[in-house]
């Protein structure tokens, strides 16, 4: 099945992406789990002892090509993403709104900007004008090594690269100006923590 972003172009999974290189090395730091599988393990341990209400966004997808090779069962051929995304996650955390974005890369000095886009820096800031807590979780996949960076400090990054400065966040800015996560085993990413300092910090 194919899918297209708005402007038409093919979205290829990023697990297609990795099997076209055969040098890719295997980490095992984290079994081959993606960023978003721990995420989802976490929040569902969030869920279920009752600490936060944290759930993926749906993407909207607008279905164009189906087949029904049976009639009781369609297959679907082509479909769009509807309109870009803003954020991955969002709930709720002791009565505050909670929006964040969760990326990865395999650079190990660096964190590449290019994987923000314009829309999404601006709803984070909205929700913050709003009183909502937005932050983006950041995983430096060659070392496994997790960070939470509060948007206010990704915005910095963000003008500085709009107003010329460099395109990426070095390793050491970001240890500076994040909070690091230590990977555990129930939850796996225990996030709230640096939320609570967050809240401790701004409320």
């Amino acid at each position: 099945m194919a899918f297209h972003y708005p402007n038409g172009r093919r979205f290829v999974p990023q697990a297609m992406e990795e099997k076209k290189s055969p040098l890719n090395k295997i980490s095992y730091s984290n079994r081959g789990k993606t960023l978003e599988d721990d995420l989802n393990e976490t929040n569902q341990y969030y869920l279920a002892h009752g600490i936060a209400v944290i759930h993926k966004k749906p993407t909207p997808i607008q279905i164009v090509d189906v087949h029904y090779p049976k009639r009781s069962a369609a297959v679907i051929k082509e479909a769009y993403f509807k309109q870009a995304s803003t954020t991955d996650y969002n709930g709720v955390y002791k009565g505050k709104y909670i929006d964040f974005e969760a990326k990865e890369t395999k650079n190990s000095s660096s964190f590449p900007l290019k994987n923000f886009h314009d829309h999404q820096i601006e709803h984070m800031k909205h929700i913050v004008q709003h009183d909502g807590i937005a932050f983006v979780i950041i995983r430096f996949s060659a070392t496994g090594d997790i960070y939470l960076m509060s948007s206010e400090q990704l915005g910095f990054y963000w003008k500085r690269m709009k107003d010329g400065g460099r395109k990426s966040i070095t390793l050491q800015e970001v240890e500076s100006s994040s909070e690091k996560i230590t990977l555990g085993f129930q939850p796996r990413i225990d996030y709230i923590k640096v939320v609570d300092l967050l809240i401790a910090e701004n409320f």
